[in-house]
């Protein structure tokens, strides 16, 4: 496992207010009040845990597939369903989205192999992710990727109530490899996948996907 590099600043900020907290809570609580003093120094390891957690990239073997689309992120499918496409497509697409909870990995990855034909990022709200108008109201950054075999998936990053960053490194023209990085959101929280009417959909409302290796689809 290791750490990812839009986590540098995030964690060293988080080792020196644990480090800054601990201090002086140890200069002033500990011989009066012993108890608070440990209470503070578990909750504040805890956190300190959970960000160090937040920014991590497990060592995984990718499952790659000319036919298949990926998952972008880890986290819990919670939106399968057929929908009016309101950017870049002009038709009805079936939309699967990925919820991510402050416990998942946060990296984003490319669902095909491809060329990326469209990237555009929106300012927006910060609805809670799991709202049905999060994926048209929220701040997001949007790819269309453009397969070999001439179809085509958007993806959006979604921000979310705790999500104030989204990170996207694609440019239009780009030649991509399925399951590469294709960004990040820094504590949050969706990705949306809009994939034709026909693709043939691999997972079901419920289920927790990894992402670079859960089939969502096949063309």
């Amino acid at each position: 496992m290791t750490l990812h590099r839009e986590g540098k600043g995030s964690i060293a900020i988080a080792v020196i207010l644990f480090l800054l907290i601990n201090f002086i809570s140890y200069k002033y609580l500990f011989l009066a009040y012993p108890a608070i003093f440990y209470l503070l120094l578990l909750v504040t390891f805890v956190l300190l845990v959970l960000v160090v957690s937040f920014f991590r990239i497990p060592n995984r073997n990718y499952t790659l597939g000319t036919d298949t689309v990926l998952a972008p992120c880890d986290g819990k499918v919670v939106v399968i369903e057929e929908v009016e496409a309101d950017e870049y497509f002009k038709d009805r697409r079936i939309q699967v989205s990925i919820f991510m909870s402050p416990l998942n990995v946060h990296v984003n990855r490319n669902p095909v192999s491809g060329e990326v034909v469209y990237n555009q990022y929106h300012k927006g709200k910060y609805l809670v992710a799991w709202h049905p108008k999060s994926s048209t109201e929220n701040e997001r950054h949007s790819n269309v990727f453009r397969a070999a075999n001439g179809k085509e998936v958007l993806t959006k990053q979604i921000a979310g109530a705790l999500a104030k960053r989204i990170v996207n490194y694609l440019s239009v023209g780009n030649k991509v490899e399925q399951a590469g990085e294709m960004g990040f959101i820094k504590f949050g929280s969706r990705v949306d996948l809009l994939l034709p009417l026909d693709a043939d959909i691999k997972v079901k409302i419920g289920d927790i996907a990894v992402g670079g290796i859960t089939e969502v689809a096949r063309w």
